[in-house]
């Protein structure tokens, strides 16, 4: 039996589809939800619900009743997320769990001095507790979603012909959120991945110079990048209206990638596919291309 949190999640009910694609049945695969009207077209599939929070430690005791292999999506809530995944690994622990699969993060620089500790700190700690909780576990660190991209480009990329991101220079190996969630439903339905970690990237990364070349190709406009600092950066956000923590987040991301902390490159996703991963060109190209609009 399979169970996969966060399954009302992209990332969760991504995984879940490829796992029915792969021929596993329905009846083997277990959703948790913490609202189970969010996860109608689950049931409709019929995969099993289960009640549970992350907050809530009875209720992934009870949950995790049964299970052989966990999918461990990690949380969204980074404020909170380090007494939530110690629930987590506590309760798949108590309750039986033989092997979680957990989606972690990656970064060059995994100290207090990155710009991305807070994201990636709960993280760290969370492999630590898999690694000496005496389950097999296999961790998938996992770089940014591509599907990310337009949102660090803006929604007026377009009419503006300006990308306004704080990365400098830097490279990101980013990587389609669907073929991480495939091969994650890979890894979950065959053997000998226990006490493995595997680096989801990209076999090539890129930089938002690059996307701004790419989009000029694609759409026929002209699309600049520019590099203010981080405080400018800020500043001018605020000036739009957008809200703080939208703009540390993205801040964030863009000064780590600056200074090259999300460059890294690799072979392990491509390897569990068996196939070339899709390119940012093509993504952008699929999203971009006004043949595509």
């Amino acid at each position: 039996m399979i169970l996969v949190t966060g399954a009302t999640g992209n990332f969760g009910k991504s995984a879940i589809d490829f796992l029915l694609k792969k021929g596993i049945s329905s009846t083997n695969i277990v959703a948790l939800v913490r609202d189970e009207e969010k996860a109608t077209d689950l049931k409709s599939k019929g995969v099993a619900l289960r009640i549970g929070d992350y907050d809530n430690y009875n209720s992934l005791l009870n949950a995790f009743i049964g299970i052989e292999k966990l999918l461990f999506v990690s949380g969204s809530d980074v404020f909170n997320r380090e007494a939530q995944h110690q629930n987590v690994v506590k309760a798949a622990k108590a309750s039986g769990v033989k092997h979680i699969v957990y989606t972690s993060f990656q970064g060059k620089n995994e100290t207090e001095s990155s710009p991305l500790w807070l994201v990636a700190q709960s993280h760290l700690l969370t492999e630590t507790w898999l690694k000496e909780s005496g389950m097999d576990y296999t961790i998938l660190k996992n770089t940014l979603y591509m599907d990310f991209v337009p949102a660090f480009l803006g929604d007026k990329v377009l009419e503006t012909g300006i990308i306004y991101l704080p990365a400098g220079n830097g490279k990101v190996g980013a990587v389609l959120r669907s073929e991480m969630a495939e091969a994650t439903a890979n890894i979950l339905t065959s053997s000998h991945h226990a006490g493995k970690t595997y680096r989801f990237t990209n076999q090539e990364a890129f930089s938002y110079q690059e996307i701004a070349q790419q989009l000029s190709e694609i759409t026929g406009k002209t699309i600049n990048y520019i590099s203010p600092t981080a405080e400018e950066y800020a500043q001018t956000l605020t000036g739009y209206g957008v809200p703080a923590d939208f703009i540390g987040l993205f801040s964030s991301f863009a000064v780590a990638q600056a200074n090259g902390e999300l460059e890294m490159v690799g072979s392990d996703l491509s390897q569990i596919l068996g196939r070339k991963l899709t390119s940012v060109k093509t993504f952008l190209n699929q999203v971009y291309s006004p043949s595509n609009n």
